[in-house]
């Protein structure tokens, strides 16, 4: 449907005009809509400015009957534009007596949305949570890595109360090795 300007003819006093709106804003052609509410009336519309480069009236002058109305079509050929063009449509009645001018834009119409089969796959979700992050949060981690995990730990504790229990060089070399291997364990879990 394309948008309407209704235009009161003889509404307020004999010869008056007044429109429903003040300024128009479209992608392409729209009406005139001009309703008499008192005696007939002969009316005249004009565009001007830009937009006279890209719209167009069937006629410029017409007739309103008393109590009646009749639709003006104004067509657009906004297919020829890449930015908004800007006028007025003027419409003017009493022999030129009574004048209304309405600020028109025309902007170009949104282009195509090409649509092809990847809309129908599904979107990409980030990437997986490490298995630090799904601990944190609570998502529940697989009972073998809580396995690894805790001997892993007990490992470590183990070594390290067996150094502290021996002492000296090759016990600290031996809590290092275990220790590292518990790391690396980890690292490839967390990777």
């Amino acid at each position: 449907m394309s948008p309407e300007v209704t235009v009161h003819v003889n509404r307020a006093s004999a010869e008056s005009l007044g429109a429903a709106v003040g300024h128009l804003e479209t992608q392409g052609s729209f009406t005139i809509q001009l309703r008499s509410h008192g005696a007939p009336a002969h009316v005249h519309c004009r565009l001007h400015g830009d937009i006279e480069r890209i719209a167009a009236l069937d006629t410029s002058n017409y007739y309103v009957e008393s109590e009646g109305e009749t639709i003006v079509p104004v067509r657009v050929d906004a297919d020829v534009i890449d930015a908004p063009v800007e006028g007025t449509l003027e419409v003017l009645t009493g022999y030129g007596s009574e004048s209304l001018s309405i600020p028109v834009t025309v902007s170009p119409a949104p282009g195509p949305v090409e649509i092809d089969d990847s809309l129908a796959d599904p979107a990409p979700s980030g990437p997986e949570p490490t298995v630090l992050e799904r601990a944190v949060d609570g998502t529940g981690l697989e009972p073998a890595t809580l396995a690894v995990v805790a001997l892993g730990v007990v490992a470590v504790g183990t070594a390290a109360m067996a150094a502290a229990a021996i002492g000296g060089t090759v016990a600290m070399v031996g809590l290092a090795v275990v220790a590292i291997g518990f790391c690396v364990a980890l690292a490839l879990l967390v990777v």
